[in-house]
């Protein structure tokens, strides 16, 4: 999956999920969206899942959104901020949103305002790189949110 930047950014949109399994893929699908909204001062990432490394790129912004799908949600999607929490079982193949930001915290001494975009997805079973319909629309009312708080945030 391709990795996404934009230089001197003080906005990171990290997208992560499968855009195989359906959508799985709306937090991919949505840091890519936002990558080609071209948006000054925002930066977008997208990945299969939030690792390690994500710490230092959090580390460098003052706004993270973390963007991934939502299977119980409320539709089209959920807004929340997000605090830091070290995870007790710590793996270097996948983290919460939460324990990267105790990392940047821990390890960078960085502490950035955080956000979580649940996204409401429906069908994650299918092994097909699209999303259904409705997932479709609540990506796209996602992104009208979120040009609308960019420009608050």
């Amino acid at each position: 999956m391709p990795r996404l930047t934009g230089e001197a950014s003080r906005v990171l949109v990290l997208g992560y999920g499968n855009p195989g399994r359906q959508d799985d893929g709306l937090g991919p699908a949505f840091a890519e969206a936002v990558a080609a909204l071209g948006l000054p001062g925002v930066a977008a990432d997208a990945n299969y899942q939030l690792l390690v490394e994500d710490a230092e790129a959090v580390a460098r912004h003052e706004v993270v959104v973390f963007a991934d799908a939502d299977t119980k949600g409320p539709g089209p999607f959920s807004f929340a901020r997000l605090a830091p929490k070290s995870e007790l079982g710590f793996t270097s193949h996948s983290l919460g949103p939460a324990a990267v930001l105790a990392l940047a915290d821990e390890l960078f001494g960085a502490r950035p305002r955080a956000f979580l975009l649940g996204i409401r997805g429906y069908e994650f079973e299918g092994m097909e790189e699209v999303l259904t319909g409705k997932a479709r629309a609540n990506l796209n009312q996602a992104l009208v949110f979120f040009r609308s708080w960019i420009g608050n945030a």
